[in-house]
């Protein structure tokens, strides 16, 4: 109803300013063809009914006019010209066959233009004051901002409630930057008001949008961005380089401007309009995220029964997120943690509507009896193996538990994969397998034997996938940084000179997909994830991200089995390129099935005793290249290792 008497009104002062323009033109304007009331009347008559019978026809009055973009101002000019040709028509007929006062060609053209001109001052008129705020306020709030127009103020100083939002600068005069700036400026209720844009481009700089100046960036001081009120920096280029946003990260920042990005809308997705927001944990690395899985990965998972251990933590849950889009026949999770496996089950189910077939089975890969009861119910085709004990110190106190899960999980699941004809095993590894100095580390490269060795006397499809640490997964440096923050303070760094390799849950997930989907067999896949981070620099950036001032950073020394920097390849001569340059494989000279027997052997009779130093020694005996965390970090240093800087 509200809508049906806004269009309305919108006609009714449209009509009073063509009653206004016909009796300036036609009644009181004087010239060789003076017209009389009934002349008047007949031409005002026939140029209402044309204009109005085009304008309603053309859907004029249906369109939204304080959002009205370009296209609508083009339409109402298209419509109105088609209106003044039919009264052109109809005045150029009705003299062929009525003796009626004449009016000449220019001077219905003048009536026409005018009315048009008008029309078009009402409606930007309208949605300048729309986005000012005042639109809908009184009679005299409205007269006071046409004041301010026409005496030159810009539009961001004319509402006073400005002064009450933050204010901004955006990085970017660009289209994303621009519509910002718009949806901002369009927003009575947007908490924050834009004061300048800061842009490399020499054309742009010195001018404004919107009332809102440019400044180059090669000319933007601190002092600038005060002299603009400027509390908050923006990032709306989407392309920008991660080396340029390295940059200007560092300098705002450090300068002790809060930093947000802009998700341009048609970036966005899954129904979340967002908006102005802090980086995200993955913006921390500076790098694009490597998007991996395509159509022809999608198209190996389709309508397949799909076994996920360890399908409720942080690699399984994105692993069963990424299968559920790729129309699978069956997804079955198996966790021992319930929680985790019931939070990726209501989630799942919530996104596909229900029509996603997904079990779950609470068992561990231990239990030999219960695991085969779950490979018996659903006789899976591809079994990805995500579950294993991870956390590093831990495992070194608890050394008999890390072999009993990782390892003899993993040939229990091996085993069974060929008992019941399971199609494809793949298994996901860590950089810590390489040259292990830790139980876990060396644990995760017994796994990787055990599934190189299975490739030689297997029906199955074997393949393992190794990458470095995973940004925000349970139990990373991530959340506890966080939660550190959040309490005051101090960050706890074990050593300043520690370096990781880093990439994000989805890019692990995709990787584990796409390369097992490429899988010949036996293979070891690793992604080339760039350089490598300093933990240091990470610390220092969630801190400056967080705005918060006077929190430290104590060292605490390295822990039980830790070493300063990841390796990802074993022996880099070996490294092979598969279709995906991003992927790479390395081939290790798989054990035979009696070597791997004999080993594990070994490891069984160890973990028989308890004792986690027997456990740690027979370790050390199958494989070759664990050793200590003290020799290889001796050897660090000279290796000149630099790593990327955040």
């Amino acid at each position: 109803m509200k809508k049906t008497s806004a269009r309305w009104q919108l006609a009714v002062y449209d009509a009073v300013v063509l009653f206004v323009v016909d009796l300036l033109l036609l009644a009181f304007y004087r010239s060789n063809e003076e017209l009389s009331l009934n002349g008047v009347l007949l031409h005002a008559s026939i140029g209402f009914v044309c204009i109005f019978a085009a304008r309603f026809v053309g859907q004029i009055y249906r369109q939204i006019w304080r959002y009205g973009g370009i296209q609508c101002y083009i339409r109402l000019l298209v419509v109105d010209g088609i209106a003044f040709i039919a009264i052109a028509v109809i005045e150029m007929t009705l003299r062929m066959f009525v003796p009626i006062e004449q009016v000449t060609f220019s001077r219905l053209l003048s009536i026409s233009c005018m009315n048009l001109l008008a029309a078009l001052a009402i409606r930007m008129i309208y949605r300048y004051c729309f986005k000012c705020g005042t639109a809908d306020t009184h009679f005299g709030q409205f007269l006071r901002l046409l004041l301010r127009i026409f005496a030159g103020e810009e539009m961001i100083h004319a509402n006073s409630e400005a002064e009450h939002k933050i204010k901004i600068a955006i990085i970017g005069a660009g289209r994303v930057g621009v519509t910002l700036a718009e949806e901002l400026l369009a927003s009575p209720a947007a908490a924050y008001i834009p004061r300048c844009f800061i842009d490399v481009s020499t054309e742009k700089a010195g001018r404004s949008i919107h009332g809102i100046p440019v400044l180059l960036e090669d000319e933007t001081t601190l002092e600038t961005l005060r002299r603009h009120e400027v509390q908050e920096v923006v990032f709306a280029i989407p392309g920008m380089s991660e080396e340029k946003k390295r940059e200007l990260y560092a300098a705002y920042s450090e300068a002790g401007y809060k930093i947000k990005v802009y998700d341009y809308p048609m970036m966005q997705t899954a129904g979340k309009r967002r908006y102005l927001r802090e980086f995200d944990i993955e913006e921390l690395l500076f790098r694009k995220p490597i998007a991996i899985a395509d159509d022809k990965t999608g198209a190996f998972y389709r309508d397949k029964v799909i076994l996920i251990t360890g399908g409720g933590g942080s690699i399984g849950s994105e692993l069963c997120r990424q299968l559920a889009k790729m129309n699978p026949k069956q997804i079955v999770i198996l966790d021992i943690y319930e929680n985790g496996a019931y939070d990726i089950q209501q989630e799942l189910k919530i996104a596909s509507g229900g029509k996603l077939d997904l079990r779950i089975e609470i068992c561990s890969i231990t239990h030999r009896a219960a695991l085969e009861r779950v490979f018996e119910a659903y006789r899976p085709q591809i079994v990805i193996n995500a579950a294993a004990h991870k956390h590093v110190p831990l495992m070194e106190n608890n050394c008999v538990e890390a072999v009993y899960n990782n390892v003899f999980g993993t040939k229990n699941l091996v085993d069974l994969c060929e008992k019941y004809g399971a199609a494809r095993f793949m298994m996901v590894s860590t950089d810590k397998a390489v040259n292990p100095t830790n139980v876990m580390g060396a644990t995760k490269r017994l796994c990787e034997m055990i599934v190189g060795s299975a490739s030689l006397w297997g029906t199955a499809t074997y393949s393992s996938t190794r990458f470095g640490n995973v940004l925000g997964s349970a139990g990373s440096v991530i959340p506890l940084f966080k939660r550190q923050i959040a309490c005051g303070g101090p960050i706890t760094l074990t050593d300043r000179r520690i370096i990781r390799y880093f990439m994000t849950i989805p890019e692990a997930s995709q990787l584990v997909l796409e390369s097992g989907a490429m899988a010949k067999n036996g293979e070891l896949f690793v992604l080339d994830m760039g350089q490598p981070v300093k933990i240091l620099d990470l610390a220092e950036s969630m801190i400056r991200l967080s705005g918060v001032s006077g929190i430290q950073i104590v060292e605490t020394g390295l822990r039980p089995g830790e070493k300063l920097y990841e390796e990802l390849l074993v022996k880099t001569e070996t490294l092979t390129k598969t279709e995906n340059s991003l992927i790479f494989i390395e081939k290790d000279a798989p054990l035979s099935k009696e070597e791997l027997e004999r080993r594990l052997q070994i490891l069984a009779d160890a973990v028989d005793t308890g004792s986690d130093e027997t456990v740690r020694r027979a370790l050390k005996a199958v494989v070759p290249t664990y050793r200590s965390p003290e020799e290889v970090n001796a050897k660090a240093g000279e290796m000149g290792r630099e790593p990327a800087r955040l």
